[in-house]
């Protein structure tokens, strides 16, 4: 059993060791940091014209009072003025906001990757075209072998 424990031990020092618990972290970290940037943009610039263009509407103040004990629904100028009296609300004004922020979070993932994944064919591009031209194939076993080489390594078959 204690050889068991031992061997999940080295097993995770692999696996921190080559980084992936570091890229992990990195990643969560900037991930969040990119939400508060996304969640401003919506918040504090992209809200406010959509609520102008509505009718002067604030998404953060759109929300449901519930009633209270007594079965009265008691109407607030503000979602904070509900919240500081202890009622109950349905805020889906701060829905609203936290979805367009998904939406834009999730685009701006999209691009990301795409980019990336724009970046990383071209270099494999440019890799397979090194090892085109400093590789061919063996005509007998048809393996890859340098270019200058005069006898085949895999089969022994002069070239």
């Amino acid at each position: 059993m204690f050889e068991r424990f031992k061997r999940y031990g080295e097993e995770f020092k692999t696996f921190a060791i080559k980084g992936n618990v570091i890229d992990m972290a990195v990643g969560i970290i900037i991930g969040a940091a990119f939400g508060k940037i996304v969640n401003s943009m919506v918040t504090d610039i992209i809200m406010p014209p959509m609520g102008w263009i509505m009718g002067k509407v604030d998404f953060t103040n759109l929300y449901i009072t519930l009633p209270n004990s007594q079965g009265q629904i008691v109407e607030y100028p503000s979602l904070e003025a509900a919240q500081a009296a202890g009622a109950v609300t349905i805020n889906y004004g701060l829905f609203i906001n936290t979805l367009i922020s998904f939406i834009f979070v999730a685009f701006a993932v999209f691009l990301l990757i795409k980019f990336i994944n724009k970046l990383r064919a071209s270099t494999e591009k440019k890799v397979e075209a090194e090892i085109e031209a400093t590789t061919k194939s063996c005509p007998r076993c048809f393996s890859e072998i340098n270019i200058n080489a005069s006898k085949c390594p895999h089969c022994t078959a002069d070239i």
